[in-house]
């Protein structure tokens, strides 16, 4: 019976979650992001303080690492023209400019943070693979000048 109450508490703390701070979000990459951050890079628990003082310490804990699952796996796993967007929203998100942004996320390499600590090696490599796609996409968008159209071959003149 106590173990019922803790997965109750489980979710009504992953329910909080959502409702008060993942749904504002809008998007799953934000999300990930955000949600990594709460964790400890040391010991890989994480922490939050008004969702442990509503809840326990342990309950919070549990919705944190759900939570960061399922907005990992929804990200990864959904098609690609979406991942990018999702990439792309967020670096336009930085305060910074956008070639800094997205010239910092692809060397210092941020999102290998963002990937929950008891993910599958195949999904780990998939997330990769796509942010490094979504990186090389986002570049080559950036980096093509607009230029006038030119025609196919030059207009002759009339009086030669």
């Amino acid at each position: 019976m106590h173990a019922r109450f803790k997965l109750l508490d489980v979710e009504v703390a992953k329910k909080d979650l959502d409702v008060r701070t993942l749904l504002p979000m809008g998007y799953d990459f934000a999300r990930i992001v955000y949600l990594s951050s709460l964790r400890d890079f040391s010991t890989g628990d994480y922490h939050h303080d008004g969702l442990a003082r509503s809840f326990s310490e342990s309950a919070a804990r549990a919705a944190l690492v759900a939570a960061h699952q399922e907005a990992f796996y929804h990200m990864t796993l959904s098609p690609i023209e979406c991942f990018v967007a999702q990439v792309e929203r967020f670096i336009r998100s930085s305060p910074k400019d956008y070639a800094s942004s997205l010239h910092a996320w692809e060397t210092l390499e941020g999102y290998r943070v963002t990937v929950p600590s008891d993910c599958d090696e195949l999904t780990c490599a998939l997330f990769r693979s796509n942010i490094k796609i979504a990186i090389a996409l986002l570049k080559s968008r950036h980096s093509i000048p607009l230029q006038k159209p030119q025609p196919a071959s030059p207009l002759l003149s009339l009086d030669r």
